[in-house]
């Protein structure tokens, strides 16, 4: 097998730099056509087009939005498409710090324990700003993780596709599972965990935490999320699975 060829990006995600890469053989065999299928899709629909993007914790959702949005605009036979995310859907701080959550074994625990996960998030907020997407121009919400908050009517959303991503946009529950159905195409972005595991670890780690204390904060909260969100969300128009190295394969 040929050795892949990888092209370098820089971003800024959440307030953050990330340096990213992608695999030309992903460029070309899987983003160009998606983006060239959103187009014909918009167009046959007459107006903006919604698309999800669904993945668990560590799978690099909020970069490839933000990569297939850049390459939208560098194509001239697709239409620019906008990168949201639905972390701007958080409970505003305070309100985490203050709140508890009911779990499903009945426990209930304080909201900051668990933020993250689909309790944490505003669901009434999203579908208004969902609403509004097929009407309107809005302003759209974002996550600052510098802040560790959220910001509220940041983001002008003028395209004429709107690609959101985050980790609950597919679950199957009440409340999230009739929002799924205002997206025209979803996508879901699944990898393995002991690979989801290992990048967080590392983040953690990154972050201060002694490899101790980022397993047990594994344990606890980024683990428990990633699986809810690879055993619990529903089926997608189209599923990508990454790869050891950070390429992707299509298992539609």
């Amino acid at each position: 097998m040929s050795a892949k060829t990888w092209n370098s990006y820089s971003f800024s995600i959440n307030g953050f730099p990330v340096q990213a890469r992608f695999a030309q053989e992903d460029i070309h065999g899987l983003f160009v056509p998606l983006l060239r299928r959103l187009a014909l899709l918009q167009r046959e629909k007459g107006e903006r087009l919604i698309v999800f993007l669904a993945a668990p914790p560590a799978a690099g959702k909020s970069t490839l939005a933000a990569y297939l949005s850049l390459l939208s605009r560098e194509l001239p036979d697709c239409l620019p498409m906008q990168a949201l995310g639905l972390d701007g859907f958080h409970f505003h701080q305070d309100y985490i710090l203050t709140h508890n959550v009911r779990q499903k074994d009945g426990h209930i625990l304080p909201m900051r324990q668990v933020k993250g996960s689909p309790e944490t998030y505003d669901l009434v907020h999203f579908a208004e700003k969902l609403a509004a997407l097929g009407r309107e121009d809005p302003l759209w919400p974002v996550y600052d993780r510098r802040l560790h908050d959220v910001v509220e009517e940041q983001l002008p959303v003028t395209d004429p596709i709107v690609l959101i991503e985050g980790n609950w946009l597919l679950l199957r529950e009440k409340g999230w599972a009739e929002l799924s159905h205002s997206a025209d195409l979803t996508l879901f972005l699944r990898a393995r965990e002991n690979l989801l595991r290992e990048r967080l670890l590392r983040r953690k780690m990154q972050g201060g935490l002694s490899r101790e204390e980022a397993e047990a904060f594994y344990r606890t909260g980024d683990g428990v999320n990633i699986r809810r969100c690879l055993e619990e969300s529903g089926p997608a128009d189209l599923a990508l699975l990454l790869q050891e190295d950070g390429s992707f394969s299509c298992t539609e």
